[in-house]
């Protein structure tokens, strides 16, 4: 068993750095900026993402009384945005790519601000540390990012070669994790069933969706953008945070069980959305 914990630390390293340098390795800063430049959506996005989704994150927690540590996990998820796989989402749904990038990239840049500051006001009775989430987020996500970047820009031809490589070392890994959680922990994630875990996290995705829909723009590849770069949190930086501050296992189950639930709907979602938007996605303003 201790092995088998062991193997899910590394396991969650390999999958949030080897995200953060596929993503990299595939923008330019250019890519990064133009979309930024739009400063009416780059405000809808951050009232999104980190007041809107927080609020519906409590708001859920309280309607259906969730248990503490449910609770502390959905609220953990409110503040974690900026998933890594955003950009492959808006693909399947033929949103606006450009700008997917550039979104994600924001948002996780401001989530790394973000979750040290606001997290210790949200979660009473909990001690977390903002330096060290701080520290985590930044060596483990912001630092490959900044890598892949960097390769991307001065040897554009060896990034090219070895993004689908960390790109599928990303999603192999992330399906181990959860794996290796599940079997770790199968009683729990049982026991979850009954304690309005699902409910809570359908919920949740179905918010994220709508708020993002709503506030992405009158442009129909902007709006899918939002609507699922809102839903999908950053799973990575969730679990970051989860496994290294809190030592009740159910908070980590919780997250787990809310990317299983986005797996299970969003991807469907993307392709919805793709049905709805026939064509090649373009730059919405």
């Amino acid at each position: 068993m201790e092995l088998l914990n062991q193997a899910a630390s590394l396991t969650m390293i390999v999958f949030v750095v080897s995200s953060m340098l596929a993503v990299g390795l595939s923008l330019t800063v250019s890519q990064i900026i133009t979309p930024l430049r739009n400063a009416r959506l780059v405000t809808l996005a951050l009232l999104a993402n980190f007041v809107l989704m927080p609020l519906a994150a409590m708001a859920i927690a309280r309607w259906l009384q969730l248990d503490g540590p449910l609770a502390a996990a959905l609220i953990l998820l409110g503040t974690a945005s900026g998933a890594p796989f955003i950009p492959v989402l808006a693909g399947m749904a033929k949103g606006d790519l450009a700008f997917s990038v550039g979104l994600t990239v924001l948002l996780m840049v401001f989530s790394i601000v973000y979750m040290p500051l606001v997290l210790p006001l949200l979660l009473d009775g909990v001690s977390v540390d903002p330096a060290k989430i701080a520290r985590s987020l930044l060596l483990l996500m912001l630092l490959p990012l900044g890598v892949g970047l960097a390769v991307k820009a001065w040897l554009d031809g060896i990034a090219t070669r070895i993004q689908p490589l960390f790109s599928k070392v990303s999603t192999f890994s992330l399906i181990l994790l959860l794996l290796l959680l599940v079997v770790l922990n199968f009683r729990n994630i049982v026991g979850l069933y009954g304690s309005r875990g699902v409910i809570a996290s359908i919920l949740f995705l179905v918010a994220g969706s709508i708020v993002g829909w709503l506030l992405g723009g009158p442009g129909a590849g902007t709006r899918s953008v939002m609507a699922l770069a809102t839903a999908q949190r950053n799973i990575a930086a969730a679990l970051v945070v989860a496994k290294q501050n809190f030592s009740d296992p159910r908070v980590v189950l919780m997250v787990v069980m809310i990317a299983i639930v986005g797996i299970l709907l969003l991807f469907p979602f993307a392709r919805w959305l793709a049905r709805e938007r026939p064509g090649h996605p373009s730059a919405d303003s």
